[in-house]
């Protein structure tokens, strides 16, 4: 792997991550309002894009959980 696929392959890893974090919260609180599975697993992103607050709000931080 050349520089580039490395770090094509690193940023497709952190839009993952991004993404699942980011239903999974949107999962949690479809099912605390009593939504459908249907209506709270929804995923739907622009071009294929995470907005800007997305990135923000859904990437990972320095704190952590203990």
């Amino acid at each position: 792997m050349n520089i580039q696929e490395k770090a094509r392959a690193l940023m497709q890893g952190h839009y993952q991550t991004i993404k699942n974090r980011q239903q999974s919260m949107l999962g949690r609180a479809g099912e605390q309002l009593g939504l459908p599975e249907a209506m709270s697993s929804y995923w739907n992103p622009i071009q294929g894009k995470i907005t800007p607050g997305g990135w923000t709000s859904y990437d990972s931080s320095c704190a952590t959980m203990s």
